[in-house]
């Protein structure tokens, strides 16, 4: 009766924020509690993986490095997708957790003996960030049904936006006590509680379901593998590969959109030091604050906009149509940057575009897996977060390269760039969302429609035949 009313106080404080059902607010604590220490974690180990990459390497490497990374993840994805096959999805999480846990500890020892890690702790980290965020938004799709995760998603992913805050602020404490390799230590204690939560919630979810019937499902890998694997499944699923793109065109314009950022603050900071116009900062402080400043009104606007807006969003305008917020607002914000490529302008209209992203987008986008199968949560999921979103950053390190090396483009001409991705994206989102509405509304999966037409292609050839 006790634990009935706490539950019951849990679920009336939750709906100030979402429409929380009885009984459903411990859930998605819980979750929101799963992501804010994954997120939390790597905030923790970002600030390691700048000191490391830029004391023994550059700046310019950062950006090639990233090449590096999508050569990787090509490796690594297809590997995923036969865990996948073969694993419950406790089993594949708790090995895949445990993998990113023992390197950490690894790379602490090494640290420690002297060995340079920039590089492959940069690559590292880089793949952490994509796959295991990938992996839990899996299971939470794995958990909810589209229903319950179109009311819910929104207080996990505020779970997602608050574990950045503390995280960040943690290792600005802890960096200077502790020393960085000692943060690596920190990272992996942070991702075995959270293992230990998602352990927990499976556990709680599988008696949830003894009762009906349904626990001889979870027993079964996360999903039936296929010849081809994850990226065979993307390429064959319009609606999935859609996705894909989309992603990779999101990162694109964001990518592209934090080199138009660093150039104008580069600028403004040694046009103001030299006219003595900059308080006594170097340009470094200068650069420095002006960072600080944006990172703080980023995180800031997209809390309160996970908090208060977004799940009000999908309730009255649909995931259908959410999608294609962001990139409405990128188009609009490189308008006015193209004209206007003042470093007020250029921070507000990355503020707009980041803080949407870090809330509104990233809860949505999560969503729209909410109607496939298992096999698309976690293989078909996995591919599109880690390798899609990777390539983007590809795509706009050659565009930044081309574009000063042989172009000459100023801020405004990569703002023009950037316009022209976006209305692209706009396009895609347009009919993503179209496509989920018809998913939603026939309870089928994607690619159903296009394998039961070659289905039945096959049979009647076969009648034919006979």
């Amino acid at each position: 009766m006790k634990s009935q009313t706490h539950s019951g106080f849990l679920d009336r404080l939750l709906r100030i924020f979402t429409d929380v059902r009885p009984g459903e607010g411990l859930t998605a604590l819980l979750l929101a509690l799963n992501v804010f220490l994954i997120l939390e974690a790597y905030y923790v180990l970002k600030p390691v993986r700048e000191a490391l990459i830029l004391s023994q390497g550059s700046a310019e490497l950062k950006s090639y490095l990233a090449a590096g990374q999508v050569l990787l993840l090509a490796m690594i994805v297809p590997l995923y997708g036969r865990l996948v096959s073969k694993f419950s999805r406790r089993r594949l999480i708790n090995l895949v957790t445990a993998f990113f846990v023992t390197c950490l500890v690894v790379f602490f020892v090494l640290g420690r003996a002297g060995v340079p890690l920039g590089v492959p702790f940069f690559i590292w980290i880089g793949i952490f960030n994509l796959m295991i965020p990938a992996q839990f938004w899996s299971f939470a799709n794995d958990i909810y049904s589209k229903e319950e995760g179109e009311r819910l998603f929104p207080i996990v992913g505020f779970g997602a936006s608050l574990g950045a805050v503390v995280g960040a602020t943690q290792a600005h404490r802890l960096i200077g006590a502790m020393g960085i390799y000692q943060l690596m230590l920190v990272g992996a204690a942070l991702l075995a509680i959270q293992v230990l939560v998602t352990n927990y919630l499976d556990r709680r979810e599988y008696a949830a379901r003894a009762s009906s019937g349904q626990q001889a499902a979870l027993k079964q890998p996360a999903a039936e593998g296929r010849a081809g694997g994850a990226f065979s499944l993307v390429f064959r699923t319009r609606y999935l590969l859609m996705i894909g793109i989309v992603l990779m065109l999101l990162n694109w314009v964001n990518t592209t959109g934090e080199y138009i950022l660093g150039s104008v603050v580069k600028a403004q900071a040694v046009r103001e030091v030299a006219a003595g116009q900059a308080g006594g900062l170097s340009v470094e402080k200068y650069i420095g604050a002006t960072y600080a400043e944006y990172f703080g009104m980023v995180n800031l606007i997209g809390l309160l906009l996970q908090l208060f807006v977004v799940s009000r969003v999908v309730k009255y305008l649909g995931v259908g149509l959410a999608v294609a917020i962001l990139p409405c607002i990128s188009i609009l914000s490189y308008n006015v940057l193209a004209f206007y490529p003042l470093l007020r302008i250029v921070l507000a209209a990355k503020v707009a575009e980041n803080s949407t992203d870090y809330s509104l987008n990233n809860t949505v986008r999560h969503m729209l897996f909410l109607p496939c199968t298992r096999e698309q949560k976690y293989s078909a999921k996995q591919a599109i977060d880690s390798f899609f979103v990777r390539f983007g950053d590809v795509l706009s390190a050659l565009l930044v390269f081309v574009g000063t090396t042989y172009l000459a483009l100023s801020p405004r001409g990569f703002a023009l760039a950037n316009v022209g991705l976006a209305v692209i994206w706009l396009f895609l989102a347009i009919l993503i969302g179209r496509q989920y509405r018809e998913l939603v509304a026939t309870g089928r999966p994607p690619g159903t429609i296009e394998i039961s037409e070659s289905e039945a292609e096959v049979g009647r050839a076969r009648t034919a035949e006979s």
